[in-house]
């Protein structure tokens, strides 16, 4: 029994004295120095316990045994061969392919433009996204599905890095006919206790805005009100807004066209800061791929 696995290097060198007829033009052929090939051929047939090469003044030629495992060397070399070959070519198209995952206001709003200026740098790059509320990106992060997420929430899982790439703020929305309009601003005590139109648990905008009113839930204070409607898109929450189904808070990038068309009217809220940073995510102690660390450096920031 062989006390260790051939090298494939000498494995090679064996199949090519088959091929070329001398174990000179083999080493030739494979870029080994002659020396080292007979030594290493030498180790071989120790190895095996065989003779493989008969050497003579004139030259060297296989045995009867060396061409048996000449022929076995070739096989083990060409499915080497092939494993290298299938092995790049799984890894450019990896390399060829960025999966992310946004949630909703930065898939809409901004993630097109950064995708766009990345494409233009590398248009054979294949880019797919994702558009998930922030707990669900941070949910297919985990589960390897995506290599980077970008999400509104305020805080980010424990072993998740994280870049502040943009700057947004909520804003509060009503119909024009609604009695805030009316108002110079509203207080964060009145939005607290007023059902509103929101987006489902688990969204950035949610988040953010369970946050801002902490201090005014229990227990130091009142449970802050059911939602009047509970919705999963923007659209869908700018649309029952400017239907009269009650205030909403929402992505001033999402609000503004809205506001400016007249459709919707902005108050105030007094004291309560509804500003946020978007994020992109990525798993902790790992490197990100070249489409990956190409898409941060575009967008710069600070990694955390």
């Amino acid at each position: 029994m062989p006390s260790r696995w051939p090298e494939l290097p000498v494995l090679e060198l064996l199949a090519a004295v088959g091929t070329h007829g001398s174990l000179g033009a083999a080493a030739r052929a494979v870029g080994m120095a002659q020396p080292n090939a007979s030594r290493s051929l030498a180790n071989l047939e120790r190895n095996l316990g065989l003779t493989l090469v008969e050497r003579h003044p004139r030259g060297s030629r296989l045995t009867a045994d060396g061409l048996v495992v000449a022929e076995l060397a070739g096989r083990l070399v060409d499915g080497a061969a092939e494993l290298l070959a299938t092995a790049t070519a799984l890894r450019d198209r990896h390399e060829a392919r960025l999966d992310l995952a946004a949630s909703l206001t930065v898939a809409e709003y901004l993630l097109p433009a950064w995708i766009a200026g990345l494409r233009h740098a590398h248009p054979e790059l294949d880019v797919r996204v994702r558009v998930e509320n922030s707990t669900q990106v941070f949910e297919l992060l985990a589960a390897r599905e995506i290599e980077l997420g970008f999400v509104e929430s305020p805080s980010v899982p424990r072993g998740t890095r994280s870049r502040i790439v943009a700057r947004d703020r909520l804003v509060v929305v009503v119909a024009p006919a609604h009695p805030w309009t009316r108002r110079t601003h509203v207080t964060p005590d009145e939005l607290a206790s007023t059902p509103l139109v929101t987006r489902e648990a688990g969204s950035g905008t949610r988040s953010t805005l369970a946050e801002a009113l902490g201090p005014l839930a229990s227990p130091a204070g009142r449970q802050l009100a059911t939602p009047a409607m509970v919705l999963s898109s923007n659209a869908a929450v700018l649309i029952s807004a400017a239907s009269g189904a009650g205030p909403a808070v929402l992505s001033e990038l999402a609000a503004r066209p809205w506001i400016a068309r007249g459709e919707l009217v902005e108050v105030p809220v007094d004291g309560l800061d509804l500003g946020r940073r978007l994020r992109a995510v990525w798993r902790g102690g790992e490197p990100l791929s070249a489409p990956a660390a190409a898409l941060l450096g575009q967008l710069g920031g600070e990694t955390r």
